[in-house]
Parts: structure tokens; sequence; C-alpha cells
């Protein structure tokens, strides 16, 4: 399965993205800003999502708002 940004760059596991928009974290008040850099991802089942640690705990993002840095 091909997993890709928002640019169409195929990411891999271990890889680090930055966030292109401001996203609000479901069920918390935490904001994550535009340009944060999510390290070591890692992928899921599906195509649209990966797994990183950003704002001090581990969340599912999708890649439509993601850039490989």
């Amino acid at each position: 399965m091909d997993v890709k940004d928002s640019n169409g760059t195929l990411l891999a596991e271990g890889d680090s993205v930055t966030l292109i928009k401001d996203l609000k974290v479901k069920g918390s008040s935490l904001t994550l800003k535009r340009g944060t850099m999510v390290k070591n991802i890692r992928l899921t089942n599906s195509a649209g999502e990966v797994e990183g640690r950003a704002g001090g705990s581990t969340m599912v993002l999708k890649t439509e708002f993601l850039k490989k840095a």
C-alpha cells in the first residue's frame, strides 16, 4: 500500500512530516499549529492515516494535512 502526503510524495515508516494546517485535537483543548514537526511516523492499515507523536501524545493524523520534511 502506498501512503502519500498532501503533495503526492511517498511516505515510509520512520519519516518526519510537517503539519500544513492548524489542527484541533478531538477530545482535548489542544491545537497543533502549522509547521509542527512529527518525527518517526508509523504507517497504519489505512492509506490516508499515519501515527506519530505530536503535542506530547501519540495520535493518528490524516495524510492530507501533512508534508514530508
